[in-house]
């Protein structure tokens, strides 16, 4: 079976891992993936928003089945030219897309359907924006109604804060076209969750929960990031609460699209706020999050492959889906600046942990096998310290490899991951790692899975 992951970071790799852990024989390909994918999967050297190419490369390799990883090609209509081709793929079509890449569509599609959200008013100029905010209570949320790579949202405290932030969008064009049209809404108190499910259209199957760490800073502090660790299953979410989600949310939701004409086939997460018994939504997104996917994706137990194909094939209703009873945590090595400027091209030294990961000659061995023997049996897949028997997962991010060599190439660089029923081992197994691994202007969060947001 021909399988192409589309993608570059550490939550594509996960889904690589999670493939061969299968057990399925696959023929294994990720476009443009990263230093790390380069030991599991063919690189094929064609950038995510190349749609066309994506499609001639899938027809003229006969490619079986497609996984998108980011947002941008989805926000593109990679699935529906991917469909009009006769080609499968996980992921929803471009009008389900707009649910995240216009953040003014997401909330017009709630408000419509009567589904809870933040009162809000968007605006495409700098002077109306500003005399708006200058009669509104702070906080406020201001937001780039397009995309912006997790990094488009401000709470300013006060007006002047929300001046400086609408010149940054507006003015100084910081997010391009993505900040053409800014939303503006009311601040919700309360605490964030996060919610996936899987979907073929018709039902969907709930993934395990998680929590991320979207703040650059310890103490969920600084600028937002695309996510610097997540810990899974969520400390906070009840079995009650994950009923009232399920019938005020999801269900409500995936009827819309329904009712609307959109087909949706692939992930849904809500970005949601909980506030005393009101559940509201605070965004969407169309694909697996980053870093939640890595730490839920170690837990799980089923086949990924037949999850796709379940989706793809709407008998997700037949398909057990199942993950284990552990705790997951997963922490993100950075490159220090991270996420305005920094440097790259640094090479990583993993010292002692160079023995948790071991790939095949072939380039489709296991992520983290204990030694070249077992790497060849691709179904051994969970990296073992030879002494303490800790499981430690490492997928790369923004990595690449010259040689045997790996060097930095991202904001993002590592994510480490690990599981145990105490989550305070699996922590502690996680930061004994990151002070091991060495690669120069190294900055990682030293609160992921000890503090609760």
């Amino acid at each position: 079976m021909k399988i192409l992951v589309i993608g570059s970071g550490g939550r594509e790799h996960a889904i690589i891992y999670s493939i061969l852990k299968s057990g399925r024989n696959v023929d294994l390909y990720c476009a443009p993936g990263n230093g790390g994918i380069s030991d599991n999967a063919k690189i094929v050297n064609i950038k995510y928003d190349d749609i066309e190419g994506l499609v001639n490369f899938s027809l003229s390799e006969k490619i079986d089945l497609t996984i998108v990883g980011p947002e941008v090609p989805l926000s593109l209509g990679i699935s529906d030219k991917f469909l009009h081709n006769g080609l499968k793929i996980f992921g929803p079509s471009q009008k389900g897309a707009l649910l995240e890449s216009s953040k003014q569509f997401a909330k017009e599609f709630l408000k419509r359907n009567n589904i809870k959200t933040a009162d809000y008013r968007s605006f495409n100029d700098f002077e109306t924006a500003y005399a708006y905010v200058q009669n509104r209570q702070h906080p406020i949320v201001i937001k780039a109604s397009g995309l912006a790579a997790g990094k488009g949202v401000f709470i300013p405290q006060n007006v002047i804060e929300s001046k400086d932030y609408l010149d940054l969008i507006f003015n100084k064009k910081i997010f391009g076209k993505s900040g053409e049209t800014v939303v503006i809404e009311d601040y919700l108190e309360g605490f964030e969750l996060s919610y996936m499910i899987a979907t073929d259209g018709k039902t969907y199957k709930s993934l395990a929960t998680s929590m991320d760490y979207k703040k650059a800073y310890d103490g969920d502090k600084g600028e937002n990031t695309g996510g610097m660790g997540s810990i899974s299953p969520h400390p906070f979410l009840s079995a009650d609460l994950e009923e009232k989600i399920k019938k005020n949310i999801i269900e409500p939701v995936l009827s819309a699209l329904k009712n609307e004409g959109i087909i949706y086939k692939g992930v849904l997460y809500a970005g949601l706020m909980i506030k005393g018994d009101d559940i509201y939504v605070l965004e969407f997104n169309v694909r697996f999050g980053d870093p939640e996917t890595q730490s839920i994706l170690i837990r799980l137990k089923s086949d990924i492959v037949g999850l796709f194909e379940s989706c793809i094939n709407e008998t997700l209703a037949d398909y057990n889906l199942e993950f284990d009873d552990e705790q997951a945590v997963c922490l993100v090595l950075s490159s220090a600046g991270y996420p305005g400027m920094y440097e790259k091209g640094f090479e990583i030294l993993f010292g002692e942990y160079e023995k948790y990961f071991h790939y095949s000659a072939d380039g489709l061995g296991c992520t983290d096998c204990i030694d070249k023997d077992e790497a060849q049996d691709k179904n051994k897949v969970k990296v073992k310290n030879e002494v303490k028997n800790e499981a430690i997962y490492i997928f790369h991010a923004g990595t690449k490899k010259i040689g045997n060599r790996y060097f930095t190439d991202g904001g993002r660089v590592l994510n480490l991951c690990s599981k145990n029923k105490d989550l305070k081992i699996a922590t502690n197994d996680i930061y004994k790692a990151a002070g091991a691994i060495q690669f120069k202007n190294k900055y990682y969060r030293q609160d992921i899975g000890i503090i609760s947001i």
